[in-house]
């Protein structure tokens, strides 16, 4: 971000307006998640998220989770668009992060900070700034506590964000959507390959006692030999050699 100007080095075209900088509290509203642990986390019930997700398994914008609970009294749930974001934990760094809720119907844990976005703030750009902008450096250094650290409402409240018009914040934060979606879909890829590969060289070496591996190339049939690794291999030792890179 340029200094005189207010805005940033690289924009989608048709965007030349300064962004302002405004505090938090006079954009948004505040409430907390209620609640729940990790052990009252189950397979079926309302879905939720736990503020450990942020941690584990962070993402940008959350549409659908894969935890459940029993609804207790008093819970909150999202209406879609909230902003999340840990109260608690293990450094400053990891805590200025947030997650915008595009579902509603999902409860919204103990141990949550709840941003309600108001109509000048899109929900996935105000995640994107806690997590990556001005304000998380901000909100890091706001974070109390030794061991375990903390953030409250008012801390976000009080915090600076840099803010285009609304048009350009959904433009940003559909672009890095986007891009987390193909991060996602090629680790997942990445996932499957590593299994394969798993999978391939447990059964492409003969087990222990057999003679051929379980999986073989088309074409080849005779049996594997067990020899001393000393009868195939000759050891030498080549020295005084400087043009060549040492292997070892």
């Amino acid at each position: 971000m340029e200094e005189k100007r207010n805005v940033p080095k690289l924009r989608f075209p048709g965007f030349t307006d300064p962004w302002e900088q405004r505090r938090l509290g006079e954009l948004a509203t505040f409430a907390k998640g209620i609640g729940y642990s990790k052990s009252d986390i189950k397979k079926t019930g309302a879905p939720l998220i736990h503020y450990g997700r942020l941690y584990t398994a962070y993402e940008l914008a959350i549409e659908s989770v894969d935890t459940y609970a029993d609804e207790r009294p008093g819970s909150l749930f999202s209406r879609g668009g909230e902003v999340i974001a840990p109260s608690s934990g293990e450094t400053a760094e990891d805590i200025a992060v947030a997650s915008a809720v595009l579902s509603p119907g999902i409860l919204l844990g103990g141990g949550l900070n709840v941003v309600l976005p108001g109509n000048q703030l899109d929900s996935v750009y105000l995640a994107m700034s806690i997590s990556f902008g001005s304000q998380h450096r901000e909100l890091a250094g706001k974070a109390q506590g030794k061991s375990v650290v903390h953030l409250y409402n008012d801390d976000l409240a009080s915090s600076h964000i840099q803010t285009p018009s609304l048009p350009e914040q959904r433009k940003i934060g559909a672009l890095f959507s986007k891009l987390d979606s193909l991060i996602t879909l090629h680790q997942r890829k990445l996932d499957h390959a590593k299994e394969l590969k798993k999978g391939l060289l447990q059964k492409m070496f003969p087990k222990e006692g057999a003679s051929v591996p379980e999986l073989r190339f088309p074409g080849f049939t005779d049996p594997w030999e067990q020899r001393r690794l000393g009868e195939v291999f000759e050891e030498l030792s080549d020295k005084g050699r400087p043009e060549l890179p040492a292997l070892s």
